[in-house]
């Protein structure tokens, strides 16, 4: 038995996802998730990651980004500390933790690109007495990578088929894909909004962090000529490899489009209409056949998964439950892995996904 924890927080700012896994060291193919936990973020620090997160934001940004480091790294300590009580398993027992930490800024396109993800994982370790492994996509964009996404690394070793072509959408606050096809090398890359928009407006008209199964965006109608403008965006004509984030893909990219007095809800529905046409656009140049399988907050919106299942049709649209995996911890039992391949000294192949010009061990140890 060889334990790790995993840990992310995606750009909904909403809460830390927390696995504790056994991954078999003579079995790097296999894992077993064992325990689960979905640790909230207090909302003064939620409310303080998400204004600084913001492009405008006018605050003492050193002084800002260093004290939010900290605290980020806190909230994960405890999750681990709240995931370990709620288990059998005591800290002593975990090889090492994973954890992705919380993106503040990701900009791939830059002269000189970076990505920043912050959660101190030497407060992770200290205060869980645990090794922690951090710091997963600087060494990817140090070998001219894009920095993400990073999933399809692991949705190629766990979700891969020799019978069939396969797509995992993961709908996070971005969406990205994965597409594994038979004897063929991986291809991954952000398509685009997954979640962010929607959740930005319905908070904006509605005071709620997200809308429920897509409830609110169905009330509407979709808007032909602004889903028109917004898949003009230069972003959906690129070719990959190619990631983009919060910083792209905001309320203030929205309303720019937005000349005329559209009913709220109808522009709910048009950006649910978004991103479930990115998606598929991006699966059909690719995908004739197979089968597609939804992971992250987003798989849970039952309005997206029939959009998605009408536009790729005859192609099945599930979820990665079908696959024996929860689609809320896919992610956090990513992290799990990777902080196993680099215990392991073991490279990673995302030459295909982030463009990265070699393969190479990913994130940093930092020892209690």
């Amino acid at each position: 038995m060889a334990l790790y924890i995993g840990l992310i927080s995606g750009t909904s700012v909403d809460a830390i996802d927390a696995v504790l896994c056994d991954i078999s060291s003579s079995s790097p193919n296999t894992i077993q998730l064992l325990n689960m936990l979905n640790f909230p973020f207090p909302k003064v620090l939620r409310e303080e990651l998400l204004l600084f997160g913001k492009l405008q934001y006018q605050g003492d940004g050193i002084d800002q980004l260093g004290q939010l480091d900290r605290q980020v790294g806190q909230c994960f300590a405890q999750a681990v500390e709240q995931l370990l009580t709620s288990s059998s398993h005591q800290a002593d027992n975990i090889v090492a933790i994973g954890s992705h930490g919380q993106t503040v800024r990701h900009r791939p396109q830059l002269s000189h690109p970076f990505t920043l993800q912050i959660g101190d994982p030497n407060i992770i370790a200290a205060e869980t007495g645990i090794t922690t492994v951090a710091d997963f996509r600087r060494k990817d964009m140090a070998y001219g990578g894009q920095g993400a996404p990073f999933a399809p690394a692991f949705h190629r070793e766990f979700f891969t088929s020799t019978d069939e072509p396969r797509a995992v959408v993961n709908l996070g606050g971005i969406a990205n894909i994965t597409l594994l096809k038979p004897n063929q090398n991986t291809m991954g890359f952000d398509t685009g909004p997954a979640n962010t928009l929607m959740d930005q407006w319905i908070q904006q008209h509605q005071g709620l962090s997200y809308d429920h199964n897509g409830q609110w965006a169905m009330s509407g109608d979709v808007i032909p000529q602004l889903l028109e403008e917004l898949l003009k965006a230069p972003y959906f004509q690129t070719v990959a490899p190619k990631s983009t984030g919060c910083e792209y893909f905001n309320l203030d990219w929205l309303n720019g489009f937005l000349n005329f007095r559209y009913r709220a809800q109808d522009v709910q529905r048009t950006l649910l209409e978004l991103t479930a046409t990115t998606v598929a656009n991006d699966i059909q140049r690719y995908m004739t056949s197979g089968s597609i399988y939804l992971c992250g907050g987003g798989a849970h919106n039952q309005a997206v998964l029939t959009r998605l299942q009408q536009l790729l049709a005859p192609i099945s649209v599930e979820t990665t439950d079908s696959l024996g995996v929860h689609p809320d911890w896919v992610e956090a039992l990513a992290f799990a892995w990777f902080a196993h391949k680099t215990m392991r000294r073991e490279s990673v192949d995302l030459s295909t996904i982030t463009g990265a010009q070699r393969n190479t061990t990913l994130g940093g140890i930092y020892y209690p």
